[in-house]
Protein backbone atom coordinates (compact mmCIF):
# COMPACT_ATOMS: atom_id res chain seq x y z
CA UNK A 1 0.00 0.00 0.00
CA UNK A 2 1.38 3.49 -1.18
CA UNK A 3 1.49 5.94 1.44
CA UNK A 4 1.36 9.14 -0.86
CA UNK A 5 -1.97 10.66 0.05
CA UNK A 6 -4.87 10.46 -2.48
CA UNK A 7 -5.11 14.37 -4.51
CA UNK A 8 -8.09 14.64 -7.13
CA UNK A 9 -7.40 13.48 -10.42
CA UNK A 10 -6.05 15.53 -12.61
CA UNK A 11 -7.92 18.15 -14.03
CA UNK A 12 -7.77 19.18 -17.61
CA UNK A 13 -8.17 22.64 -18.56
CA UNK A 14 -7.43 23.69 -15.14
CA UNK A 15 -5.84 27.28 -15.41
CA UNK A 16 -2.26 27.21 -13.36
CA UNK A 17 -1.82 29.40 -10.50
CA UNK A 18 0.90 30.25 -8.27
CA UNK A 19 0.67 30.52 -4.70
CA UNK A 20 2.36 32.07 -1.72
CA UNK A 21 2.86 30.83 1.31
CA UNK A 22 3.43 33.38 4.10
CA UNK A 23 4.72 31.67 7.59
CA UNK A 24 4.89 33.02 11.29
CA UNK A 25 5.93 31.27 14.09
CA UNK A 26 2.56 30.69 15.82
CA UNK A 27 0.62 30.68 18.81
CA UNK A 28 -1.92 29.09 21.21
CA UNK A 29 -5.48 28.19 20.87
CA UNK A 30 -6.09 30.43 23.21
CA UNK A 31 -4.35 32.14 26.84
CA UNK A 32 -4.88 28.47 29.03
CA UNK A 33 -2.67 26.35 30.25
CA UNK A 34 -3.99 23.29 28.19
CA UNK A 35 -3.56 25.16 25.06
CA UNK A 36 -0.44 26.95 26.25
CA UNK A 37 0.77 23.01 27.08
CA UNK A 38 0.00 21.75 23.38
CA UNK A 39 1.09 24.74 21.98
CA UNK A 40 4.82 24.57 24.08
CA UNK A 41 5.10 20.93 22.97
CA UNK A 42 5.14 21.46 19.62
CA UNK A 43 7.66 24.44 19.83
CA UNK A 44 9.77 22.89 21.73
CA UNK A 45 9.97 19.63 20.94
CA UNK A 46 10.96 20.89 17.32
CA UNK A 47 15.10 20.08 17.39
CA UNK A 48 15.51 23.04 15.05
CA UNK A 49 14.86 25.10 18.54
CA UNK A 50 16.13 22.64 20.57
CA UNK A 51 19.98 21.14 19.46
CA UNK A 52 19.60 18.43 22.57
CA UNK A 53 20.22 14.90 22.37
CA UNK A 54 16.65 14.01 21.89
CA UNK A 55 16.18 11.52 24.89
CA UNK A 56 17.38 14.02 26.85
CA UNK A 57 15.56 16.74 25.79
CA UNK A 58 12.74 14.61 26.08
CA UNK A 59 12.78 14.23 29.75
CA UNK A 60 13.11 17.59 30.99
CA UNK A 61 10.74 18.97 28.43
CA UNK A 62 8.20 16.50 29.96
CA UNK A 63 9.06 16.39 33.41
CA UNK A 64 10.73 19.72 33.85
CA UNK A 65 8.64 22.32 31.94
CA UNK A 66 5.52 21.09 30.79
CA UNK A 67 3.93 20.47 34.05
CA UNK A 68 4.58 23.83 35.29
CA UNK A 69 5.40 26.22 32.20
CA UNK A 70 2.12 26.45 30.51
CA UNK A 71 0.33 28.11 33.54
CA UNK A 72 2.65 30.57 33.73
CA UNK A 73 3.15 31.75 29.64
CA UNK A 74 -0.81 31.43 29.85
CA UNK A 75 -0.90 34.62 32.41
CA UNK A 76 1.30 36.03 29.87
CA UNK A 77 -1.07 35.90 27.33
CA UNK A 78 -4.11 36.55 28.72
CA UNK A 79 -2.55 40.03 29.39
CA UNK A 80 -2.35 40.68 25.41
CA UNK A 81 -5.03 38.28 24.48
CA UNK A 82 -7.55 40.48 21.94
CA UNK A 83 -11.59 39.98 22.09
CA UNK A 84 -11.31 37.48 18.95
CA UNK A 85 -8.24 35.69 19.65
CA UNK A 86 -4.50 36.20 18.96
CA UNK A 87 -3.01 39.72 18.13
CA UNK A 88 -0.42 37.51 15.88
CA UNK A 89 -2.98 35.48 14.71
CA UNK A 90 -5.11 38.19 13.81
CA UNK A 91 -2.41 40.21 12.39
CA UNK A 92 -0.73 37.60 10.22
CA UNK A 93 -4.19 36.57 7.82
CA UNK A 94 -5.19 40.22 7.53
CA UNK A 95 -1.48 40.96 6.33
CA UNK A 96 -2.21 37.94 3.95
CA UNK A 97 -5.82 39.49 3.03
CA UNK A 98 -4.61 42.82 2.29
CA UNK A 99 -1.06 41.76 0.41
CA UNK A 100 -3.73 38.88 -2.00
CA UNK A 101 -5.35 42.12 -2.54
CA UNK A 102 -2.41 44.48 -3.41
CA UNK A 103 -0.77 41.40 -5.55
CA UNK A 104 -3.77 41.11 -7.72
CA UNK A 105 -3.52 44.52 -8.64
CA UNK A 106 -0.57 43.98 -10.51
CA UNK A 107 -0.19 40.07 -10.89
CA UNK A 108 -2.54 39.33 -13.98
CA UNK A 109 -2.15 35.10 -13.60
CA UNK A 110 -4.27 33.67 -11.07
CA UNK A 111 -2.23 33.55 -7.43
CA UNK A 112 -3.66 32.75 -4.17
CA UNK A 113 -1.60 33.76 -0.76
CA UNK A 114 -2.35 31.82 2.46
CA UNK A 115 -0.97 32.15 5.95
CA UNK A 116 0.66 28.91 8.05
CA UNK A 117 1.76 29.08 11.55
CA UNK A 118 5.17 26.51 12.31
CA UNK A 119 3.39 25.77 15.23
CA UNK A 120 -0.62 25.63 16.45
CA UNK A 121 -3.02 26.64 13.85
CA UNK A 122 -3.14 27.54 10.95
CA UNK A 123 -0.69 24.81 10.61
CA UNK A 124 1.67 24.67 7.14
CA UNK A 125 0.07 21.26 5.91
CA UNK A 126 -3.14 23.57 6.37
CA UNK A 127 -2.05 26.00 4.39
CA UNK A 128 0.02 24.00 1.49
CA UNK A 129 -3.24 21.74 1.29
CA UNK A 130 -5.28 25.29 0.77
CA UNK A 131 -3.10 26.01 -1.81
CA UNK A 132 -2.66 22.91 -3.37
CA UNK A 133 -6.97 22.62 -3.71
CA UNK A 134 -6.73 25.98 -5.31
CA UNK A 135 -4.50 24.96 -8.61
CA UNK A 136 -1.41 26.04 -6.88
CA UNK A 137 1.47 24.26 -8.99
CA UNK A 138 4.03 26.75 -8.10
CA UNK A 139 4.43 27.64 -4.36
CA UNK A 140 6.99 30.36 -3.16
CA UNK A 141 7.80 30.09 0.49
CA UNK A 142 7.77 33.36 2.38
CA UNK A 143 8.67 32.75 6.10
CA UNK A 144 8.20 36.01 7.81
CA UNK A 145 11.48 36.05 10.12
CA UNK A 146 13.71 39.02 8.12
CA UNK A 147 16.87 37.63 9.78
CA UNK A 148 17.43 33.96 8.79
CA UNK A 149 18.15 31.55 11.86
CA UNK A 150 18.09 27.92 11.95
CA UNK A 151 15.74 27.89 14.49
CA UNK A 152 12.87 30.14 12.63
CA UNK A 153 13.74 29.38 8.86
CA UNK A 154 15.49 26.25 8.61
CA UNK A 155 12.74 25.11 10.79
CA UNK A 156 9.66 26.23 8.03
CA UNK A 157 11.38 24.75 5.42
CA UNK A 158 11.51 21.21 7.54
CA UNK A 159 8.08 21.66 7.96
CA UNK A 160 7.02 22.14 4.61
CA UNK A 161 9.31 19.49 3.44
CA UNK A 162 7.94 16.89 5.51
CA UNK A 163 4.51 17.52 4.39
CA UNK A 164 5.25 17.49 0.97
CA UNK A 165 6.97 13.95 1.36
CA UNK A 166 3.41 12.70 1.54
CA UNK A 167 2.29 14.34 -1.44
CA UNK A 168 2.28 12.39 -4.70
CA UNK A 169 2.22 15.59 -7.37
CA UNK A 170 4.82 17.77 -5.14
CA UNK A 171 4.76 22.02 -6.59
CA UNK A 172 8.14 23.37 -8.10
CA UNK A 173 8.94 25.47 -4.97
CA UNK A 174 11.24 28.63 -4.69
CA UNK A 175 11.80 29.57 -0.76
CA UNK A 176 12.92 33.29 0.29
CA UNK A 177 16.17 32.91 3.42
CA UNK A 178 16.14 36.92 4.28
CA UNK A 179 15.42 40.04 3.63
CA UNK A 180 16.76 41.97 6.56
CA UNK A 181 18.70 44.08 4.19
CA UNK A 182 16.39 44.95 1.71
CA UNK A 183 16.09 48.74 1.02
CA UNK A 184 12.09 48.20 1.15
CA UNK A 185 12.26 46.83 4.48
CA UNK A 186 14.86 48.78 5.82
CA UNK A 187 12.89 52.27 4.76
CA UNK A 188 9.42 50.67 6.09
CA UNK A 189 11.47 50.07 9.82
CA UNK A 190 12.72 53.74 9.23
CA UNK A 191 9.38 55.08 8.49
CA UNK A 192 7.84 53.60 11.24
CA UNK A 193 10.04 55.15 13.69
CA UNK A 194 10.37 58.64 12.03
CA UNK A 195 6.37 59.22 12.53
CA UNK A 196 6.88 58.62 16.37
CA UNK A 197 9.57 61.12 16.61
CA UNK A 198 7.85 63.62 14.40
CA UNK A 199 4.43 63.22 16.28
CA UNK A 200 5.98 63.23 19.84
CA UNK A 201 9.80 64.25 19.47
CA UNK A 202 12.93 61.68 19.79
CA UNK A 203 14.33 59.70 22.61
CA UNK A 204 17.51 60.23 24.18
CA UNK A 205 18.65 56.71 22.61
CA UNK A 206 16.95 53.82 20.66
CA UNK A 207 17.09 50.08 21.34
CA UNK A 208 16.86 47.14 18.70
CA UNK A 209 15.91 44.34 20.18
CA UNK A 210 15.52 40.93 18.79
CA UNK A 211 14.86 37.36 19.76
CA UNK A 212 17.95 35.89 21.20
CA UNK A 213 19.60 32.77 20.33
CA UNK A 214 22.16 30.12 22.06
CA UNK A 215 25.75 31.36 22.05
CA UNK A 216 26.69 28.13 20.66
CA UNK A 217 24.16 28.11 17.69
CA UNK A 218 26.33 31.60 16.95
CA UNK A 219 29.83 29.60 17.13
CA UNK A 220 28.11 26.86 15.35
CA UNK A 221 27.81 29.33 11.87
CA UNK A 222 24.21 30.54 12.13
CA UNK A 223 24.42 33.93 10.82
CA UNK A 224 21.54 35.31 12.68
CA UNK A 225 23.73 37.56 15.61
CA UNK A 226 25.70 39.25 12.52
CA UNK A 227 22.20 39.89 10.24
CA UNK A 228 20.18 41.63 13.40
CA UNK A 229 23.60 43.57 13.69
CA UNK A 230 23.19 44.58 9.86
CA UNK A 231 19.64 45.25 10.38
CA UNK A 232 20.32 47.89 13.01
CA UNK A 233 22.87 49.47 11.53
CA UNK A 234 21.14 50.01 8.39
CA UNK A 235 18.18 51.78 9.88
CA UNK A 236 20.55 54.27 11.95
CA UNK A 237 22.35 54.97 8.74
CA UNK A 238 18.79 56.14 7.17
CA UNK A 239 18.03 57.92 10.57
CA UNK A 240 21.50 59.48 10.45
CA UNK A 241 21.99 58.52 13.93
CA UNK A 242 25.36 58.32 15.75
CA UNK A 243 26.69 55.42 17.19
CA UNK A 244 26.10 56.76 20.64
CA UNK A 245 21.92 57.47 20.31
CA UNK A 246 21.52 53.55 19.64
CA UNK A 247 22.51 49.73 20.79
CA UNK A 248 21.33 46.35 20.05
CA UNK A 249 20.43 43.23 22.56
CA UNK A 250 19.02 40.30 22.58
CA UNK A 251 14.98 39.19 24.11
CA UNK A 252 13.21 36.24 25.13
CA UNK A 253 16.35 33.89 26.48
CA UNK A 254 15.45 31.00 27.94
CA UNK A 255 17.24 28.10 29.24
CA UNK A 256 20.35 28.15 31.67
CA UNK A 257 22.88 28.49 28.96
CA UNK A 258 24.28 31.41 27.76
CA UNK A 259 22.94 33.26 24.60
CA UNK A 260 24.15 35.87 22.21
CA UNK A 261 24.27 38.85 24.68
CA UNK A 262 24.00 41.63 25.38
CA UNK A 263 20.44 40.86 26.84
CA UNK A 264 17.50 43.18 26.21
CA UNK A 265 16.85 43.92 30.23
CA UNK A 266 20.33 43.90 31.51
CA UNK A 267 20.46 47.07 28.85
CA UNK A 268 17.14 48.95 29.55
CA UNK A 269 17.94 48.33 33.77
CA UNK A 270 21.56 50.09 33.00
CA UNK A 271 20.50 52.30 30.82
CA UNK A 272 17.58 53.86 33.29
CA UNK A 273 20.49 53.67 36.05
CA UNK A 274 23.20 55.76 33.98
CA UNK A 275 21.18 58.33 33.58
CA UNK A 276 19.19 57.92 30.33
CA UNK A 277 15.47 59.59 30.77
CA UNK A 278 14.03 58.69 27.59
CA UNK A 279 14.15 55.44 25.45
CA UNK A 280 12.20 54.18 22.47
CA UNK A 281 12.77 50.09 21.75
CA UNK A 282 11.90 48.93 18.39
CA UNK A 283 11.74 44.86 17.58
CA UNK A 284 12.66 44.43 13.98
CA UNK A 285 13.00 40.52 13.94
CA UNK A 286 9.05 40.43 14.50
CA UNK A 287 6.92 40.88 11.55
CA UNK A 288 3.95 41.36 13.46
CA UNK A 289 3.48 42.16 17.38
CA UNK A 290 3.37 39.20 19.61
CA UNK A 291 3.64 38.05 23.31
CA UNK A 292 7.52 38.96 22.70
CA UNK A 293 6.92 42.31 22.07
CA UNK A 294 3.39 43.74 23.78
CA UNK A 295 3.90 41.91 26.78
CA UNK A 296 8.17 40.96 27.29
CA UNK A 297 8.82 44.78 26.00
CA UNK A 298 5.91 47.10 26.37
CA UNK A 299 5.15 45.97 29.92
CA UNK A 300 7.82 44.04 31.50
CA UNK A 301 10.76 45.78 30.46
CA UNK A 302 9.00 49.23 30.06
CA UNK A 303 8.86 48.56 34.10
CA UNK A 304 12.67 47.80 34.71
CA UNK A 305 13.30 51.05 32.53
CA UNK A 306 10.85 53.02 35.08
CA UNK A 307 12.02 51.71 37.89
CA UNK A 308 15.36 52.43 37.46
CA UNK A 309 14.86 55.99 36.98
CA UNK A 310 14.01 56.07 32.94
CA UNK A 311 10.83 58.83 32.62
CA UNK A 312 9.66 58.24 29.37
CA UNK A 313 9.69 54.94 27.76
CA UNK A 314 7.95 54.49 24.05
CA UNK A 315 7.82 51.15 22.02
CA UNK A 316 7.57 51.36 18.51
CA UNK A 317 5.01 48.71 17.62
CA UNK A 318 5.78 46.29 14.65
CA UNK A 319 5.50 46.53 10.78
CA UNK A 320 2.46 44.55 11.28
CA UNK A 321 -0.17 45.89 8.53
CA UNK A 322 0.84 49.01 7.90
CA UNK A 323 1.21 50.32 4.08
CA UNK A 324 5.05 50.22 4.08
CA UNK A 325 5.23 46.61 5.35
CA UNK A 326 2.38 45.73 2.36
CA UNK A 327 4.47 47.39 -0.18
CA UNK A 328 7.80 45.88 1.33
CA UNK A 329 6.32 42.25 0.81
CA UNK A 330 4.79 42.67 -2.15
CA UNK A 331 7.69 43.84 -3.71
CA UNK A 332 9.92 41.37 -2.69
CA UNK A 333 7.12 38.34 -3.88
CA UNK A 334 7.30 39.77 -7.05
CA UNK A 335 11.34 39.70 -7.55
CA UNK A 336 11.12 36.20 -6.40
CA UNK A 337 8.37 35.72 -8.78
CA UNK A 338 9.99 36.05 -11.92
CA UNK A 339 8.93 33.65 -14.51
CA UNK A 340 5.99 32.33 -12.49
CA UNK A 341 3.43 35.08 -12.65
CA UNK A 342 2.91 37.71 -15.52
CA UNK A 343 1.83 41.32 -14.86
CA UNK A 344 -1.62 42.12 -15.10
CA UNK A 345 -1.28 44.01 -18.60
CA UNK A 346 0.54 41.12 -20.15
CA UNK A 347 -2.18 38.26 -18.97
CA UNK A 348 -5.26 37.33 -20.95
CA UNK A 349 -7.94 35.43 -18.89
CA UNK A 350 -9.19 34.71 -21.84
CA UNK A 351 -6.66 33.84 -23.76
CA UNK A 352 -6.24 31.47 -20.42
CA UNK A 353 -9.42 30.06 -20.67
CA UNK A 354 -9.45 29.17 -24.24
CA UNK A 355 -5.76 27.25 -24.12
CA UNK A 356 -7.16 25.22 -20.83
CA UNK A 357 -10.32 24.87 -22.85
CA UNK A 358 -8.38 23.49 -25.76
CA UNK A 359 -6.97 20.90 -23.25
CA UNK A 360 -9.63 19.72 -22.18
CA UNK A 361 -11.06 19.04 -25.67
CA UNK A 362 -8.47 17.38 -26.69
CA UNK A 363 -9.02 14.95 -23.53
CA UNK A 364 -12.23 14.22 -24.80
CA UNK A 365 -11.27 13.81 -28.53
CA UNK A 366 -8.76 11.47 -27.16
CA UNK A 367 -10.94 9.48 -24.84
CA UNK A 368 -14.24 9.53 -27.77
CA UNK A 369 -11.30 7.62 -30.18
CA UNK A 370 -10.39 4.94 -27.93
CA UNK A 371 -6.97 6.27 -26.54
CA UNK A 372 -6.21 5.37 -23.07
CA UNK A 373 -7.19 8.19 -21.91
CA UNK A 374 -11.32 6.84 -21.69
CA UNK A 375 -9.80 4.33 -19.40
CA UNK A 376 -8.47 6.56 -17.25
CA UNK A 377 -5.24 7.04 -18.39
CA UNK A 378 -3.10 10.29 -18.75
CA UNK A 379 -3.55 11.07 -22.19
CA UNK A 380 -1.56 14.41 -22.43
CA UNK A 381 -2.99 17.56 -23.17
Amino acid sequence: MSGYRSEPPFEHGRLPAVGVLLVNLGTPEAPTAPALRSFLREFLGDPRVIEEPRWKWWLILNLFILPFRPRQSAALYEKVWQEDGSPLLNCSLRLGEELAARLARTIGSPLHVAIGMRYGNPSIPHALTELRDKGCSRILVVPMFPQYSATTVASVFDAVSAELTAWRVVPSLRTIHRYHDEPAYIEALAESIREVWERDGEPEKLLFSFHGIPLRYFEAGDPYHCECLKTARLVAETLELGAERFDVAFQSIFGKEEWIKPTTDVTIRAMASSGVKSLDVICPGFSVDCLETLEEIDQLNRGFFLENGGERFRYIPCLNDRPAHLRMLAELIRKNLGGWAIDAGEWSLESARAEAEASRRRREELAAAGSPADAGYGAGS
